[in-house]
């Protein structure tokens, strides 16, 4: 009967059967150690390692952000118990900021936007206006028409280019009723909120953001 061991992931993710050293592939079969170039061994181990780190480190931003917002949520029960209103905008929006005005956090919630059927309708209507435009008139139109629905693609939509679109103002009756299905499509499918951090030196410098994105450091 065989033994085997799993040693720690930072030992290059070391399985040890019967007192021999193996390394796992892609495809789940065991590989002699010494069978493994020197590179690919190098390569595991400082993956491993840098994952690591990585795993403790988005735990420790997720801890961060519980925090963030529970703090945040005691301050706004705070204030709504005390003056009997709420911080923020009807979206949930709200800016929280220190007394000398050099630090602030800001919450952002976005909504996360689908369209139903009613958007083949749109379409539809658009293309007829499309069709009945000349080539060479509103050729600006045309091409937003184009993107918004990137019609070389089967079934996608180009969500800023249909906001776009809403916000032509447009006479022919079939434009209207196109505009008006795409408002009816529209439906919100959830939302997240979103934590900033910013700082300014003093009154007068312009804000700058305190980066977690690991991107943007």
């Amino acid at each position: 009967m065989q033994s085997v061991i799993l040693k720690e992931p930072l030992a290059a993710g070391i399985t040890v059967i019967n007192g021999k050293d193996y390394m796992t592939d892609a495809k789940g079969s065991f590989v002699p150690v010494e069978q493994v170039k020197a590179e690919h061994r190098l390569e595991d181990e400082v993956v491993r390692k840098i994952i690591v780190f990585a795993e403790e480190l988005s735990a420790q931003i997720a801890r961060f952000r519980g925090h963030t917002m529970t703090d945040l949520g005691d301050f706004d029960a705070l204030i709504a118990q005390e003056y009997n209103a709420k911080i923020g905008g009807a979206k949930g929006n709200r800016t929280y900021q220190t007394f000398d005005g050099l630090m602030k956090v800001q919450v952002q919630v976005s909504d996360f936007i689908d369209f139903g059927p009613q958007l083949q309708v749109a379409k539809k209507l658009l293309d007829e206006c499309l069709m009945e435009w000349s080539a060479d008139s509103r050729p600006e139109i045309r091409a937003v028409i184009t993107k918004a629905f990137n019609t070389e693609k089967e079934g996608q939509v180009n969500r800023s280019e249909i906001f776009m679109l809403l916000r032509l103002d447009i006479d022919d009756p079939r434009w209207q009723d196109a505009m008006r299905a795409i408002r009816e499509a529209m439906r919100v499918t959830g939302s997240k909120e979103y934590v900033r951090f910013y700082r300014r030196p003093t009154i007068d410098d312009s804000w700058r953001a305190v980066t977690i994105d690991l991107a943007r450091v």
